[in-house]
């Protein structure tokens, strides 16, 4: 007979299956949504840049979305093309430059939200409150768990 560790755990697959399909049906949802020409991408960062009202590294976001520093750059090239951020030279070491939402950029994820918010208040109306409120302490142990190198196998 097989050892069920080896097969999986039959919860936590039905558990990461219903992750990854509310992820990927979640994504692609929002990203209709979304004002044209915007990706979710450019929005996580527009987002990001705007709720910490803060500058940022190209290598500080790269590592904050968990993506490398060329995708990060793309990103980044495609919201300063569209006038969404501003880059700046760090003044102490010409080698690092500083990212910052402009105007432009905060108008646009605001656009963005109001877009994409009664998507995301549908779903949780539609689940109940209380439900996702008990859930969230649980998904974010689960996301803890990836997030932290210690607990990685690699």
């Amino acid at each position: 007979m097989a050892d069920p560790k080896e097969t999986g755990d039959p919860l936590a697959i039905a558990l990461f299956s219903e992750i990854f399909m509310a992820d990927q049906l979640a994504r692609a949802r929002l990203a209709k949504a979304l004002p044209k020409g915007m990706e979710l991408s450019h929005f996580s960062v527009l987002n990001h840049l705007a709720r910490t009202n803060t500058e940022r590294t190209p290598a500080q976001l790269a590592k904050a979305f968990h993506v490398t520093r060329g995708a990060m750059t793309n990103t980044i090239s495609r919201l300063e093309w569209a006038g969404y951020v501003h880059i700046r030279p760090d003044w102490d070491d010409a080698r690092r430059k500083f990212i910052g939402v402009s105007a432009a950029g905060r108008k646009a994820r605001d656009e963005a939200l109001a877009a994409i918010a009664p998507i995301l208040d549908d779903a949780v109306n539609n689940a109940g409150a209380e439900k996702v409120r008990s859930i969230l302490p649980v998904l974010r142990d689960i996301r803890r768990r990836f997030d932290d190198p210690a607990s990685s196998d690699e």
